[in-house]
């Protein structure tokens, strides 16, 4: 197993950077993997090596070669808005004498050499960091194109636009990072749901301490707007407890006495004495922000084209810059002319608005979406899931609510249902299926498990067991079949469970199971969004089809075991595009892993659920599929606008410059100005409202309740 180390490098602002810092640590023959995230500044990497500190100090090496003042924890930080340091005191004063030689009250001579100490205050940190990347081979950052393209500018005697454009730059650098810094914090105040600190009763005594220091079984006192800080029960109060922050849900729910709580869930009604059931580390909090920073290192294909496309694009331009001015002046034009145009190619060269725009937007989507209770488990996902073109619904636990109740018994000649219900009950006592729970809960009476003996599950089909000395089978026809006992011919709009004993059929019991009030107003939006649909269970093909005809389903596929549900899979998606499987993530776990996106119904705190799938809709609740992809879909434009507005202007002014047309400062504004437009609209993710009416109240309310 490789080992997992986790950096957060404060203070990074370079884009590029961050990919040469990526890129150069993967190259370390100790790591196996190494993901930069630039929206978290989170450095994940996986190492085959064990010999842990010189590993860390060729990171840490790597990293300050780069950025010397970056500093590197192992623990996340709330980001800060970029505050007045030296750096801008320097540029201020910069810009101060700039201004007085560009006034002309200075004589000519004193002018000049206003500019450059007006070039050196604003941009001395920009010609560092270029003489050490070129010293290091890399030529091709923002640091060095700007460098080169100012000294240019000052070789050919243009001095006021030499200084002009570098502090423009600095300027313009330092609202692309207020700008960058802002879509950070606006997603750490999206993932901001577990409190620093929890009161806990110890003794006598009411201390507040860290949450990290809360154990298993203390006593938590969580008062009226605050969060609960970790996952428990309530052991005194009435409350009502807002779970928007994890499910994305408006109405509270109301708690009391024993009900379980979850952090990063707010108390808003009266004070709560919580007994503590798991460590903060362990919490649902802790998971989804473990989750939703983890989905950086699954980048989108988007993400990984854009990079490899900066890489080939800035050396492709600066060749064509140094083309343009060396093919004119071999043919006799004015050398100050063409280098003054190639400047111009160098400066636009730069694909920072891309760098920068594309993960922020992915990784905007991936933290609205867990606002609105889908958790998903990368860019990859969330893109691919914007593409869905077939989806396929498990029924129990899925489209229906999975709880089942026994309707009836029907008995053959020479048994009775008192009979039947008692065996089947104490042969389905340790099991965790629904319908197994329903025939528990029929059964009136105690159960002595110790009547049962050599109980063997079979996968899909039920149950074998010996009680009271018989052979009992209690399952699906399949399974009585394959065990020799002949079933009767009979149909049921209703699930059922057969009977036998010692291989003779002793008749079946009835279960119904209800639709969940959201599914058929969820399918109609996927079908809206040109997705067709199949409906997969392993219930029987009445049942089934009793459900797929309710929600206007044609394509049933029923009396599927785990095997058949992942060949079913496999030939649906033959010919389509993206296909999603949704099911209850602890059952289905073979065929979430099987689809292009395997989405569980994971319910609030399902560990199963969100270990199993790439996408995990943590309440239940179908619609939020509808607004996941509706979401993706939003995501996408942005991407794509970003890339046609950064490329578009790119190439206008690529073709202006070697025109002659754009001048330095035009060239400098249109590479600072297209970066901050293209974060801007990233930042639009995050404030995505998505259609959120709809399912309408009516719809909401109305239950499905059809018995089958």
């Amino acid at each position: 197993m490789p080992h997992r180390n986790v950096y957060f490098l404060h203070g990074l602002s370079c884009a590029n950077c961050a990919e040469d810092i990526e890129k150069e640590i993967n190259a370390l023959p100790e790591v196996q993997k190494a993901i930069l995230n630039f929206p978290t500044k989170r450095l994940t990497l996986y190492a085959v090596s064990e010999n842990g500190t010189k590993l860390d100090e060729n990171v840490r090496h790597i990293i300050h070669s780069h950025e010397p003042a970056i500093t590197i924890s192992n623990q996340t930080a709330s980001p800060a808005k970029p505050s007045y340091n030296a750096k801008t005191v320097r540029t201020i004063i910069g810009a101060g004498l700039f201004a007085a030689a560009l006034s002309g009250l200075a004589p000519a001579s004193w002018s000049v050499w206003g500019y450059m100490a007006a070039y050196l205050l604003a941009g001395g940190d920009i010609l560092i960091k270029a003489a050490r990347n070129l010293l290091r081979g890399r030529v091709f950052d923002e640091n060095s194109l700007m460098s080169i393209a100012t000294l240019g500018a000052f070789a050919i005697g243009e001095y006021p636009e030499g200084a002009a454009v570098m502090l423009f730059f600095k300027v313009g650098e330092f609202f692309q990072d207020l700008a960058v810094e802002g879509s950070r914090h606006s997603i750490s105040a999206l993932m901001d749901i577990r409190p620093d600190t929890a009161t806990v009763r110890r003794g006598a005594e009411t201390v507040r301490v860290p949450v990290e220091q809360v154990a298993i079984g203390d006593e938590v006192l969580v008062k009226p707007g605050e969060r609960i800080p970790v996952d428990g029960a309530v052991i005194e109060g009435n409350s009502a407890v807002d779970t928007s922050a994890l499910t994305g849900e408006s109405l509270p729910r109301a708690v009391r006495e024993g009900s379980a709580v979850l952090s990063g869930t707010i108390n808003k009604g009266s004070l709560l004495r919580v007994h503590a059931d798991k460590r903060a580390e362990e919490s649902t909090a802790a998971k989804i922000l473990n989750l939703v920073n983890e989905a950086a290192e699954n980048k989108a294909p988007m993400e990984s084209f854009i990079t490899k496309f900066a890489r080939v694009y800035t050396p492709i331009v600066v060749s064509l810059a140094v083309l343009l001015t060396v093919i004119p002046v071999l043919f006799g034009g004015s050398i100050s002319t063409w280098v003054y145009r190639s400047l111009v190619f160098l400066i636009i060269s730069c694909p920072c608005a891309l760098v920068v725009s594309i993960p922020l937007s992915f990784f905007g989507g991936i933290g609205r979406a867990s606002r609105s209770g889908v958790l998903i488990k990368g860019g990859s996902y969330l893109e691919a899931l914007s593409r869905v073109s077939h989806v396929i619904l498990d029924k129990t636990g899925t489209l229906t609510t999975g709880q089942f109740r026994v309707t009836g018994i029907e008995t053959e000649t020479g048994f009775s249902s008192d009979e039947l219900l008692e065996a089947a009950a104490h042969v389905e006592g340790l099991s965790n299926h629904p319908l197994g729970s329903a025939v528990r809960q029929a059964y009136p009476h105690q159960l002595d498990l110790a009547r049962v003996a050599s109980q063997e599950e079979m996968a899909g089909q039920g149950i074998r067991a010996t009680f009271d000395g018989r052979r009992v089978l209690v399952g699906s026809e399949r399974l009585l079949t394959e065990q020799g006992v002949n079933v009767p011919n009979r149909n049921h709009s209703q699930t059922v469970l057969h009977v036998a004993f010692d291989d003779l059929y002793a008749g079946h019991i009835l279960a119904a199971d209800t639709v969940r009030p959201e599914a058929k107003e969820a399918l109609r939006g996927l079908k809206e969004r040109g997705a067709s649909l199949t409906l997969l269970t392993g219930d029987n093909r009445d049942a089934a089809e009793a459900v797929g005809n309710l929600l206007g389903i044609a394509d049933v596929a029923a009396d599927a075991l785990p095997h058949d549900k992942l060949n079913a899979v496999h030939e649906r998606s033959r010919g389509h595009g993206t296909t999603v499987f949704v099911g209850d993530g602890i059952n289905d776990a073979p065929v979430l892993a099987a689809a292009d996106i395997g989405i569980a119904m994971g319910g609030l705190g399902s560990d199963a659920a969100i270990e199993a799938a790439d996408i995990v809709l943590m309440t239940d609740d179908l619609s939020k599929l509808v607004e996941a992809i509706d979401l993706a879909a939003f995501t996408r434009r942005v991407v794509y606008q970003n890339i046609v507005l950064a490329l578009g202007v790119k190439l206008v002014f690529l073709a202006l410059g070697g025109l002659g047309i754009a001048s330095l400062w035009e060239a400098v504004s249109a590479d600072v100005g297209v970066t901050l437009l293209t974060v801007l609209n990233a930042i639009r993710v995050l404030r995505w409202g998505g259609n959120t009416q709809m399912l309408s109240n009516t719809g909401k309310q109305q239950a499905y309740s059809d018995e089958f």
